[in-house]
């Protein structure tokens, strides 16, 4: 592997930094979104056992200790019942945007690395063609080995684009899922809960 990274050429070295970063972010992210993550039928049916045994104060109170976009929405609706429903629904909305900012903070840098990992290999795979067709126009005797050698190194930096891009776009489609189901279920319980204040006639009129 050493030899095949020397042979590929200097290109080969921001590969390998995308493919470090790209990693690390990856890694990064997966922890993110692993602690982001909460049973929100449990933690819904935690809230609605709060406030019906005890006070909105109490329920607010669970919500910060709970971590997770979910409780944040729900701490902001909660924190607004007395304003009433229009302040508790505006509320939800504005934590929800807030939120899913969060959820999806950084993805664009593994975007760029997918479009960027592939171009660079194609970059240093043309350049490698050009120096080994020049030197094929400047030899008397063509050798064949010679030439499949030289254009076999020259497709070094394609391959090593495309072995980043591949496991990056795995990871980028798995990211984009989680956060997807996330942001159904962050909509679903909040309005679940909403539904529920007003059942219980918990909103200032």
């Amino acid at each position: 592997m050493v030899e095949y990274f020397i042979k590929g050429g200097f290109l080969m070295y921001p590969l390998l930094g995308l493919f470090v970063i790209g990693i690390a972010f990856a890694i990064v992210k997966f922890w993110f979104l692993m602690r982001s993550s909460i049973n929100s039928r449990k933690f819904f049916d935690k809230i609605t056992d709060t406030l019906e045994k005890s006070n909105v104060k109490n329920a607010i109170e669970v919500c910060e200790r709970t971590r997770g976009p979910l409780s944040a929405l729900f701490h902001a609706g909660l924190e607004r019942t007395e304003r009433g429903l229009s302040y508790v629904e505006r509320a939800i909305e504005n934590e929800a945007a807030i939120q899913l900012g969060f959820l999806e903070r950084g993805m664009v840098w593994l975007s760029t690395i997918i479009s960027v990992a592939p171009m660079l290999g194609f970059l240093g795979t043309v350049q490698g063609m050009i120096i080994a067709f020049d030197t094929i126009a400047k030899s008397n005797d063509i050798v064949p080995s010679e030439v499949a050698g030289g254009i076999s190194t020259a497709l070094l930096t394609t391959f090593s684009g495309l072995a980043i891009a591949i496991p990056m776009q795995v990871f980028y489609n798995y990211f984009v899922n989680k956060v997807d189901r996330m942001v159904v279920e962050m909509e679903d319980y909040s309005n679940r809960l909403v539904e529920y204040l007003i059942e219980k006639d918990m909103v200032a009129k």
